[in-house]
C-alpha cells in the first residue's frame, strides 16, 4: 500500500447521498493486538452540529501509546482529516453540504484561567470536546463547539494528504513557539517519526539555521535528509555529543527538540543542550516515570525546559496559512494508504515504527 506518490496530489471529491446510510464504518482499538472496524449506528446531529463524510483520515503516533488510549469500552481512533459536509444541523451558517473541511477534534473555553494565559489546550474543558465518534470512520459528527470554534473549508489546491498534516503539525508549530529559536540557531531532533520530521521541516520557518536529526532507524534518517535536515546522527555509531559536535563547530545544539515518547530519553537530550539553550519535551513519557536533573547544573546550566501539549485555534490557524502560501511542503512525509477495511494492517505499520511516516486511511468507498 506504499503509493504516496501516486496518490500525494489528489483532492478527493465526494458526491452527497440523498438518504444516508443507517451504520457507520467505525475504526476502534481494543489493545495494540486489537484493532478493529466496526459497524456503529450513524451518529445524530443535533443543533449547531455539522455531520462530515470523511474523506482521508490519518493515524497518529499517540494512538499506538496503550497508557494514553485505553477504554474499557474500546477507543474510537482518527482526528488527522479532511472531510465534506455531509448534513449541517439548524443554526448553521457557517458551512453548507457539499462544503469540503479541515476540523479540529478539541477547542478550548475563551475565558478560563488557562486560555487567558495562553493555554487553551491545557483549559480542562478542551479534551471534554471531540468528534464523534473519530475520524477514521465513513462518518463522524462535529460538535457545534468544534464548528464555531476550529474548523475551515479548504481549498481543493490543498490535497487531501496536505490537509490531514493540519492537526499534527499544528502540534509542532505550536511547539516552536516556545522553543526560544533564534536566527541561526541549531536545532537537534531527536526521533524521526513523522512529529520529529515535522519539527526539521518547520525550524526552519523560525530562524533555525542548521538543522540536525537523530534516529537509531536508518530508512527514517534518510527521510529526514529527503524532507530538509541538514544532517542526521546516527546514535549506534558513537557517542551522540561527540558526533554532534563534529557536525557543529564543536558545540551542542541551541535547541533540542526530544520527540521520542519515553522519559527515559529526556535524561539523553539534556546532555546534547548548550548552556542558556533550549530542551523541548515533543513527546510524553509514560505517568509515573521519574526524570531527574542535576540540580547546580539545572541551575546554572541556563537551560529551559519547555513542552506544548497539542494545538490550538491560533496553531492550526496559522500552520493552514503557511500551507496554503507554499511555505511547507508535506507531501514527502505521507507514506501509506489505506481503506478503511485494511485498518489492522495500517496499524500494525504505525506500531512497528520502521519504514513508514504518516499513514492515511479512507473509506473503502473513496479509495
Amino acid at each position: 500500500m506504499s503509493d504516496a506518490a501516486e496518490r500525494a496530489d489528489q483532492t478527493i471529491h465526494i458526491p452527497i447521498p440523498d438518504v444516508l446510510p443507517e451504520t457507520n464504518h467505525v475504526g476502534v482499538y481494543h489493545g495494540p493486538d486489537d484493532i478493529r472496524v466496526e459497524e456503529r449506528p450513524m451518529p445524530v446531529i443535533g443543533p449547531g452540529d455539522v455531520l462530515v463524510r470523511t474523506s482521508s483520515a490519518a493515524l497518529c503516533a499517540g494512538e499506538a501509546m496503550p497508557w494514553y488510549h485505553a477504554s474499557p469500552q474500546g477507543k474510537t481512533l482518527g482526528h488527522e482529516v479532511v472531510g465534506v459536509v455531509a448534513r449541517v444541523g439548524e443554526s448553521v451558517t457557517r458551512f453548507k453540504p457539499g462544503d469540503r473541511i479541515f476540523a479540529h477534534h478539541h477547542f478550548g473555553r475563551m475565558l478560563s484561567h488557562q486560555s487567558l494565559r495562553g493555554h487553551f489546550t491545557i483549559d480542562p474543558y478542551y479534551k471534554s470536546v471531540r468528534f464523534d465518534p473519530g475520524s477514521i470512520a465513513d462518518y463522524f459528527r462535529l460538535p457545534a463547539q468544534l464548528v464555531e470554534g476550529d474548523s475551515f473549508i479548504v481549498p481543493d489546491s490543498l490535497s487531501d494528504d496536505a490537509v490531514v498534516t493540519i492537526e499534527p503539525w499544528s502540534c509542532v508549530l505550536g511547539g516552536l513557539k516556545v522553543c526560544g529559536i533564534q536566527p541561526g540557531d541549531t536545532v537537534l531532533v531527536i526521533g524521526a517519526g513523522f512529529m520529529g520530521v515535522g519539527f526539521a521541516v518547520l525550524a526552519p520557518l523560525f530562524g533555525a539555521g542548521r538543522v540536525i536529526v537523530s534516529d537509531f532507524n536508518p530508512w527514517r534518517r534518510a527521510k529526514a535528509l529527503e524532507l530538509g535536515a541538514n544532517a542526521v546522527i546516527d546514535p549506534s555509531a558513537g557517542d551522540v555529543a561527540e558526533q554532534l559536535r563534529a557536525l557543529n563547530d564543536g558545540l551542542l545544539a541551541d535547541v533540542v527538540v526530544e520527540a521520542v515518547p519515553n522519559a527515559k530519553v529526556y535524561a539523553q537530550a539534556r546532555e546534547l543542550v548548550e548552556p542558556g539553550g533550549t530542551l523541548h519535551l515533543a513527546a510524553p513519557g509514560a505517568p509515573g516515570t521519574d526524570w531527574v536533573q542535576d540540580s547546580a547544573r539545572a541551575y546554572f546550566d541556563e537551560v529551559t525546559v519547555t513542552s506544548k501539549y497539542s494545538a490550538d485555534h491560533h496553531d492550526t490557524f496559522q500552520y493552514f496559512r503557511l500551507l496554503k502560501a507554499g511555505r511547507i511542503d508535506p507531501s514527502g512525509a505521507i507514506t501509506h494508504h489505506f481503506p478503511l477495511s485494511k485498518l489492522p494492517e495500517a496499524f500494525k505499520l504505525l506500531e512497528d515504527a520502521d519504514k513508514s511516516l504518516k499513514i492515511v486511511l479512507r473509506p473503502d468507498d473513496l479509495f
